[in-house]
């Protein structure tokens, strides 16, 4: 058995835990005694790489004074290609044939059964290349279950209707690819008391990072990341992420290292860099490779604002320098719950001015701190920077807004104000009641086709100024964009996996602004026709 380099318990270790090598020692060859499956790896011994030694160790080799496994839970989030299937059916074996427990019951869990056969497909191909278990496992292939015949254990392949179904009297559950979860139903129902009758009942989490983060996977990720960092202290669970940071260049070779342990062993470092030239050559594949290559959470599968030129487009903003300069404001109310955005757009004086941006948004003041905990929002901190407004209450005061914009129509020469007809009625009657002319603006490709399309060609061209305002931006970081037959776009709320008002607001401003500019002169549309990209 090859001997993993210099092995340190993880610092969770609890401080009245052993490290039991002897125990530690048996998970390592128990494993190393499987082969591998597929392509070139097929039939060679499973020898378990360094990440994944030091995490079988820890996971068994660490045990409370008891005797019994000081963890209960493991989450190991990496990116794709990296051994994770191998790696959680050799586990799933070990807990169902290797692991000492009378009548184990060890179950597969995946968004789908055919997910979770993938697993059980690989476990299955282990076993029988593997003669020691081939005489003493039971394959039922057209019920995805192993029966290991000494102990009367097995190995269960779950429906997605498993969640409905009670009584699982649990020794081990592999979770194969959590963020494809579709609820936390199946989720709960396998970890919460399942395993209370038994002793050392092992939950297995492996998971590439995913892109909805109001999902199981995303509040577990949460959870291992607050252990990590050491904000929160559970010794009964071990958290392993290999990821690249927001901040890292995901162009660069060291982190992909960072982010892929198995580099130039199960995976290549040209497949790799190829991914990342064809991400750099189309935006629209830099989140999947963010996603799959870098295991970075992501707000969705394409993004559609490459940040990387709207934070280009930061140029300051000083409403003070902006008094009295016609804009126009895009209005999106959103719910009364929930957040509202007005944003106004000034339309640039001379061919070497810019397009300015002015963001307002509110929230309701006492769900703040709510907020915060279930979204992962920094509300908070934005209130405190004066980025975010808190209206009296549990639900938006939109009178409040109502008198804000007038303040603001006081201080800038307000010509329109745009606004989705949904839920604005009164509003927009009281708006009017101001004095201000109200537009409405439909939400369908018709009209929100061109503006957004003109807003992604101005920030190409650095012709916006936003002033680096941070919930604007994370609004333009959520877009999911939907195209018709026709090739017109336009944000999708449905499908953005998180809050996009700002962004709605922006675009319906920058319609009015190019459309009627600083003195009703005829319109980019009208000179150049439409902009198909």
């Amino acid at each position: 058995m090859r001997k993993l380099k210099k092995y340190t318990p993880t610092r969770f270790k609890a401080e009245n835990s052993i490290y039991d090598k002897d125990a530690a020692d048996y998970a390592v060859m128990f494993i190393e005694s499987l082969c591998h499956t597929k392509g070139t790896w097929a039939g060679k011994p499973f020898e378990l790489i360094d990440w994944q030694e030091q995490i079988i160790r820890d996971i068994f080799g660490i045990l409370k004074p008891n005797g019994y496994r000081q963890f209960n839970t493991a989450y190991v989030e990496i990116a794709k290609k990296q051994g994770k299937s191998e790696l959680a059916a050799a586990v799933a074996l070990l807990l169902c044939c290797g692991d000492g427990e009378e009548r184990a019951e060890v179950y597969g869990c995946a968004a789908d059964r055919q997910q979770a056969a993938i697993v059980f497909d690989v476990a299955a191909d282990m076993v029988r290349m593997c003669p020691a278990l081939n005489k003493r496992v039971k394959i039922l292939a057209s019920q995805k279950r192993l029966i290991y015949l000494p102990t009367n254990s097995f190995y269960q392949v779950l429906s997605a209707e498993a969640y409905s179904k009670h009584g699982f009297n649990i020794h081990g559950v592999v979770f194969d690819e959590l963020h494809t979860q579709p609820n936390r139903k199946l989720f709960d129902v396998m970890t919460k008391g399942s395993g209370d009758a038994r002793m050392q009942p092992l939950y297995f989490l492996i998971t590439t990072a995913g892109t909805d983060t109001h999902s199981i996977c995303y509040e577990t990720h949460q959870k291992a990341k607050d252990i990590l960092e050491g904000r929160k202290v559970d010794s009964t669970f071990y958290p392993v992420i290999y990821g690249a940071d927001e901040s890292d260049d995901w162009t660069s070779p060291a982190v992909w290292k960072k982010a892929n342990p198995s580099l130039g062993i199960t995976v290549g470092i040209d497949k790799v860099e190829a991914a990342c030239e064809s991400a750099k050559q189309n935006p629209a594949e830099e989140n999947a490779f963010r996603q799959l290559r870098l295991n970075q959470w992501v707000k969705q599968a394409v993004r559609w604002m490459p940040m990387e030129k709207w934070d280009q487009c930061s140029f300051s903003v000083n409403p003070d320098d902006l008094r009295g300069r016609i804009c126009y404001g895009g209005l999106d109310l959103s719910s009364t719950t929930d957040i509202t955005a007005f944003v106004l757009v000034f339309p640039p004086m001379d061919e070497e001015d810019k397009y300015i941006i002015l963001p307002y948004f509110w929230i309701p003041e006492e769900t703040l701190d709510l907020r915060v905990c279930r979204d992962h929002v920094p509300y908070d901190v934005w209130e405190k920077q004066g980025f975010l407004k808190t209206t009296e209450g549990n639900v938006v005061h939109y009178g409040f807004i109502e008198k804000f914009i007038e303040e603001l129509g006081e201080k800038f020469n307000i010509r329109e104000i745009a606004f989705d007809r949904w839920g604005a009625v009164q509003m927009v009657q009281n708006l009017e009641g101001m004095g201000f002319t109200v537009v409405p603006f439909g939400q369908g490709f018709k009209d929100m086709s061109p503006p957004t399309k003109e807003l992604m060609k101005l920030t190409l061209e650095e012709r916006i100024a936003h002033g680096g305002h941070p919930v604007l931006r994370w609004n333009m970081d959520n877009i999911f964009i939907r195209t018709d037959p026709a090739g017109n776009i336009k944000a999708d709320k449905e499908k953005s996996t998180e809050k996009i008002d700002g962004a709605i607001a922006t675009i319906m401003a920058l319609d009015r602004a190019i459309r009627c500019g600083n003195d009703n002169a005829a319109s980019v549309y009208d000179e150049r026709g439409l902009l198909f990209i």
